[in-house]
């Protein structure tokens, strides 16, 4: 029988479940353009889940349900909640711009968002390993699908077909690694697995060839090079709004997903990972910075800079553990907790600006269209300055806040090989701060021309305000980073002590 903490594990992702039918259907009677019944009880049911996690996450306590195959912990509800208001903004920013484009002719845009969050939702919180690719599909197929949901776009089309193939292959590794750990470890839990390793009754070649692949699907997920090759097509080809969500609370997933495998299975094994992550580091400063100075389209831009961006979160990961002692891990998976949070936080203001300046007929995604940003609307110019600071790490912003503490993480292991990757890191941004004041450079400094010179803005008012919030929280957030840092810090240290 069932108990009663087992349903309390999941009560979110039923919530969830539930609302995302009931909307499905409800949108059936629903016949405007705007879907605005369908939009409401969206972002109503995502701010019920957003509160719900926020409480479970405050209460600090760690539940296991269903026989261990699922875990409720402060780490695991703080990643939800953020991932819900993640999709709330998306949904904001996203749903004018679908309807311009003929994407709202049905409710899939909300009903599909809506399961793609419950995929990660199931990969926040999975212990085993059949529930951690069961989220990952339920995830991916729906992302698959919004890519492709402007049906009449042939560029959409074909991103979906590369993003499906591609992530079918790279499925296809996790589940083979996976299968691979079982059949040296003899379990699909998570905890189990790592017992296992402890006690010495697994072969250690075994466990490393599967862990080669598992870290190749994590690659993937994260977009890191040479995993990559999705990323750049799949951002500047699928619609904006379908771009904002792709890159906003599957990056949150794939950390979860990072921290259940790779610490809390696999830590036994850090010495092996953290090589493979440090050399994925590398390729990915070099291939994101270097790449994205090449781009005009700013979309693809954007792209090349989160395979760069991630670079930084595997790097928190790898130095937790020192020589086999693991006493820098709670500050170490801290800093990437904090830097995926900031990195979703600022990648919502990027792509809601972007849309904010498309309208009907007119995609506004390359650079040039940005030119005169300023004369048109200082206060768009101004946040889309704040979110190209915080990309590049520059203070006050909350990105500038992230890299100093993944620096901070690696050159606090002494081991003269991570202050040498922090020095790389570290001249890898210099680089990366071209191409984001280019950015800034054509906002202020160039002429407005062509369609966008005499265009006026015009948004509507939620999007309007949830955008300043956006931008004023990336400000706000590396001005006074403490909470958001205490958060992640105790939520790290509640999962390496359960």
């Amino acid at each position: 029988m069932i108990d009663r903490l087992s349903w309390l594990a999941i009560y979110p992702e039923i919530v969830l479940l539930a609302m995302a039918c009931v909307i499905l259907l409800m949108d059936l009677m629903v016949k405007g353009r705007l879907r605005t019944p369908t939009y409401l009880m969206s972002l109503l049911t995502l701010a019920v889940v957003a509160a719900l996690t926020a409480f479970f996450a405050q209460d600090g306590k760690t539940v296991y349900g269903f026989g261990g195959l699922v875990v409720s912990d402060p780490m695991s509800n703080w990643l939800k909640c953020f991932a819900a208001l993640s999709t709330i903004v998306c949904f904001v920013y996203g749903r004018a711009y679908a309807a311009d484009r003929g994407m709202l002719r049905g409710g899939e845009l909300f009903s599909m968002g809506l399961l793609s969050l419950l995929g990660a939702f199931v990969m926040v919180s999975a212990n085993n390993f059949l529930l951690i690719y069961l989220g990952l599909e339920l995830m991916t197929l729906s992302a698959y699908a919004l890519v492709a949901l402007r049906r009449d776009d042939a560029t959409a089309t074909e991103a979906a077909m590369k993003y499906f193939v591609l992530g079918a292959l790279a499925s296809g590794f996790l589940l083979y690694g996976l299968s691979m750990l079982y059949g040296a470890t003899g379990t699909l839990d998570i905890g189990g697995v790592r017992q296992a390793i402890e006690a010495g009754a697994a072969q250690k070649q075994v466990l490393v060839f599967g862990l080669v692949f598992v870290v190749a699907g994590l690659a993937f997920k994260f977009g890191v090079a040479p995993f990559h090759m999705w990323l750049p097509d799949v951002y500047q080809g699928a619609p904006t709004a379908i771009t904002l969500m792709i890159g906003s609370a599957p990056k949150i997933a794939a950390f979860a997903m990072a921290i259940r495998l790779l610490v809390e299975g696999l830590l036994p094994l850090a010495f092996d990972w953290q090589q493979m992550l440090a050399l994925l580091a590398i390729a990915s400063l070099l291939l994101g910075n270097l790449a994205a100075i090449a781009q005009t389209n700013l979309k693809r831009m954007l792209a090349y800079s989160t395979i760069a961006q991630m670079s930084f979160v595997l790097m928190g990961l790898m130095a937790g553990v020192t020589d086999g002692n693991p006493a820098g891990a709670e500050n170490a998976y801290s800093s990437a907790m904090f830097y995926t949070l900031s990195y979703v936080l600022t990648t919502l203001v990027s792509f809601g600006v972007i849309m904010l300046l498309a309208r009907q007929g007119f995609e506004s995604e390359e650079i040039a269209d940005f030119a005169g940003l300023n004369q048109r609307s200082p206060l768009f110019a101004g946040i889309m300055l704040i979110c190209l600071f915080s990309l590049a790490g520059i203070p006050p912003m909350v990105g500038f806040q992230a890299k100093l503490g993944v620096i901070q993480a690696l050159v606090s292991t002494g081991q003269s090989a991570y202050i040498a990757l922090a020095v790389f890191a570290i001249v890898m941004s210099l680089i990366a701060a071209f191409y984001y004041l280019r950015v800034i450079k054509v906002m202020y400094f160039d002429a407005p021309a062509g369609p966008q010179a005499q265009a006026a803005i015009a948004a509507p008012a939620d999007l309007r305000a949830v955008l300043t919030v956006n931008g004023l929280l990336v400000l706000g957030l590396g001005l006074l980073p403490g909470a958001l840092m205490e958060a992640c810090r105790s939520a790290i240290a509640h999962m390496l002590n359960t």
